[in-house]
């Protein structure tokens, strides 16, 4: 019988760590969000994430593939044809994700607010 270990994101030696860093990380959140509709060629994807650089729009992308939230499907055409696609793990963060992003767009105003009537106390 094989126990599971106990996971608190709250310790810090504890691996899920890493994992809600990866999730909560703004560009990982953007690409889940834009893949959430199918595959997507690397340029159209870049397109879609307005304001990503291509060296981080790789480094996320190899990140999310890494913890198999991403799969990168490499067709035998010329020229040659890279598309990536969330797998069922990576499918299982669009809804969390994509509500996140509403938040942040229901809200955006209150933030704002918020900021400038810190900002001027300061």
């Amino acid at each position: 019988m094989s126990q599971h270990p106990e996971f608190n994101v709250l310790t810090a030696t504890c691996p899920s760590r890493t994992s809600l860093a990866r999730i909560a990380n703004k560009r990982t959140a953007m690409v889940v969000i834009a893949l959430s509709d199918g595959p997507m060629r690397f340029g159209d994807l870049r397109n879609t994430v307005d304001g990503i650089s291509g060296k981080v729009l790789t480094e996320t992308l190899r990140d999310l593939e890494r913890d198999g939230l991403v799969t990168r499907h490499v067709y035998a055409e010329m020229p040659p044809r890279v598309e990536y696609e969330l797998t069922t793990l990576g499918r299982t963060l669009h809804a969390p994700l994509q509500a996140l992003g509403r938040w942040a767009e229901e809200h955006i105003e209150e933030v704002l607010a918020a900021r400038e009537t810190y900002d001027a106390r300061r």
